[in-house]
């Protein structure tokens, strides 16, 4: 069986910017994590530190409405407009 991408070596500096920005989410949500390995965190603390690690990542954007038109699908010749609602996640 293939081993899977993140089994892959990381830039130790990019490995030691991930560990810091992980014990900063666990602070922020005050989960004691400490160096090495953290078995003992319940799955509630685990999927917090995460979760705080996404919202900091991808922080919700207000959504842009994007319009343009497009042949309708239904009649030959007519045009209709279709509107998109998107959130931009950085």
């Amino acid at each position: 069986m293939a081993k899977s991408g993140s089994s892959k070596g990381m830039v130790p500096e990019a490995r030691e910017a991930l560990d810091r920005f992980k014990m900063e989410a666990a602070s922020e949500v005050g989960v004691n994590l400490k160096q090495g390995y953290n078995g003992d965190l319940t799955s509630r603390e685990a999927g917090s530190v995460g979760g705080q690690m996404v919202k900091k990542i991808c922080p919700i954007r207000p959504p842009k409405n994007i319009k343009f038109n497009r042949d309708n699908r239904t009649a030959n010749g007519h045009q209709i407009e279709i509107e998109y609602l998107v959130g931009v996640c950085i």
